[in-house]
């Protein structure tokens, strides 16, 4: 097992991923410590088994939401442990073991070699993938790279990244959203508002089938709805917000060279 880390965690929100979970931890655990696991509101009794787990493994730590809150919502009770223990960065994956754990070291030390940046993992596809989810992410993407100016944000919706914990408990904390399916593309938005600049590495993602323990709570109107409503909100702010993002952008640029 590796030594313990001081400063990064891999955090893990889950509900009800079935048995694909504990292999989800094991890889992780495999390839850091800590690994913290938000269970949120899970009804298919892996939350309980995980803990037991979690007794024999000093480096695994497991917190149990009374109720399901979203993504987001465990992502941030997450957050808010880790800046009390005092780390400073947290790598988010999914359960489902669609994310590569093999990759975790590769992000962290991008991560410690440039602390003050998130980490994006940039989704490479094979034949898993739905043909509708990976046109649809398209468009997300197209939006996203609007709203932050061509910030350089390689992926908007890929979930396996380093976020610097400060930094993402702020801007959540100052508005509601940002705690269901709308988590991940609305971060890396109101980050790169805040400054923080993308690192974006190639990661493979794999959708696994029933058959394969895969679990997908993805359901493909209400999401895009919710999606359509956040991309809705965020242009309305990126507008207001848009005489002070071109200030921060232009101070940024060479001197012109006559």
């Amino acid at each position: 097992m590796p030594d313990a880390s001081r400063t990064h965690l891999v955090l893990i929100p889950s509900y009800n991923t079935g048995e694909r979970l504990f292999s989800t931890v094991q890889a992780a655990r495999a390839q850091w410590n800590p690994v913290w696991v938000v269970v949120d509101g899970s009804t298919d009794g892996t939350g309980e088994r995980l803990q037991q787990m979690a007794a024999s493994d000093p480096g695994l730590r497991v917190w149990l939401l009374p109720q399901n809150q979203g993504k987001g919502a465990a992502v941030l009770h997450g957050l808010g442990e880790a800046r009390k223990a005092g780390f400073t960065h947290a790598l988010t994956m999914d359960s489902d073991g669609q994310h590569p754990a093999d990759l975790i070291p590769a992000f962290m030390h991008a991560s410690q070699v440039r602390p003050e940046t998130m980490v994006l993992g940039r989704p490479v596809f094979d034949a898993s993938a739905p043909l509708l989810r990976v046109r649809g992410r398209r468009v997300s993407n197209g939006w996203t790279q609007l709203e932050t100016l061509f910030a350089g944000v390689g992926d908007s919706l890929y979930g396996f990244r380093v976020y610097p914990v400060a930094d993402l408990i702020a801007v959540m904390q100052k508005q509601p959203w940002m705690r269901r399916f709308d988590f991940d593309t609305e971060a890396v938005v109101r980050l790169a508002w805040r400054g923080v600049k993308p690192v974006n590495i190639d990661a493979p993602v794999k959708y696994l089938t029933a058959e394969e323990g895969g679990v997908s709570h993805f359901r493909y109107g209400r999401d895009n709805v919710l999606l359509t409503w956040m991309h809705t909100r965020l242009m309305i702010e990126f507008v207001l917000r848009l005489p002070g993002l071109l200030w921060r952008k232009a101070r940024r640029l060479p001197p012109f060279q006559a």
